[in-house]
């Protein structure tokens, strides 16, 4: 039985006027307010070593006016980045070095309390924006344990949140770099943008990572992308090797394997030859990471 709630991870790019072009409004507070230690730590942490800044307190104009949004608790704000930090951009630091960090990830974080919900029963929980900004949603979800290090104690909202990250974070990727037009091809005439009725699993079937993937080709480069680097290579593995039986459209079984070893095989390829990453490598230590931060 399928939910009627389906959850969306993910909204397209939006070409949105630059969040701090925002201009003051008189009386209903604005994006002025007097640094404290959260402040601090961003800059130390982020902003410094990275390049990166965070918002995560409200300013007029700054989201969709027609959702009903909270603000993040600022209690919230140190664990989640610090945690981001850990299993995102240390991995890739460690791969292929501070320098690639600095220029390509996001300059730009937005944090916000809540979920968006769509009018089409999806749920919102990441957006990227122009290769600049990455909006984060749901963070008062977000729970720790008050121990050093600020370990996460709900591995699924952990999972889901870097699962967002990495997704988005491969649209600014390949948003700068086109990955290969052969990979459109792959599963040409299975795009529907009714996958919202579609299982994880069934999608599966049908030779697509998730059932998210099934939107567009885009949508299905970075799904995989996210999908491997959040699963391991034995998570992926298992992935493809529990499709066992053929897709409700037809697909046979062996072929909707076939299918995503060869969108594998492109994803790879694409990190090799369009950044110099070696991807496998890349998925050990960001799974790692993943794996220390939930354990």
């Amino acid at each position: 039985m399928i939910p009627l709630l389906i959850f969306a991870l993910f909204a397209g790019c939006r070409k949105d006027d630059d969040p701090g072009n925002v201009d003051e409004i008189p009386g209903l507070g604005g994006d002025v307010w007097v640094e404290g230690p959260v402040d601090k730590w961003i800059e130390d942490s982020l902003t410094t070593t990275y390049n990166m800044t965070v918002k995560y307190k409200w300013e007029q104009g700054e989201l969709d006016p027609t959702k009903a949004l909270v603000p993040p608790h600022e209690d919230k704000i140190i664990p989640v980045l610090s945690t981001i930090r850990r299993g995102w951009i240390k991995p890739f630091e460690e791969e292929v070095g501070n320098l690639f960090v600095k220029r390509y990830t996001p300059k730009y974080f937005v944090l916000v309390g809540s979920s968006q919900y769509n009018m089409d029963g999806t749920i919102t929980l990441g957006t990227a924006e122009g290769g600049r900004t990455i909006e984060l949603y749901t963070l008062n979800d977000f729970r720790v344990n008050w121990m050093p290090g600020y370990v996460p104690s709900d591995s699924p909202n952990v999972k889901m949140m870097f699962h967002t990250i990495q997704h988005e974070f491969a649209h600014i990727m390949n948003q700068t770099v086109a990955y290969s037009p052969d990979f459109k091809r792959i599963s040409v005439g299975k795009y529907t943008g009714n996958w919202v009725n579609f299982t994880d699993q069934e999608a599966n079937r049908r030779g697509f990572p998730t059932a998210y993937a099934m939107s567009s080709s885009d949508e299905d480069f970075v799904e995989m992308v996210a999908t491997m680097l959040m699963e391991g290579r034995a998570g992926f593995d298992r992935i493809v090797n529990n499709i066992t039986e053929d897709g409700a459209d037809g697909t046979p079984a062996a072929t909707a394997r076939a299918v995503l070893r060869q969108k594998e095989a492109m994803v790879v390829e694409y990190y090799r030859n369009s950044w110099g990453i070696n991807f496998y490598n890349l998925q050990t230590r960001t799974r790692a990471a993943l794996v220390a931060l939930i354990k």
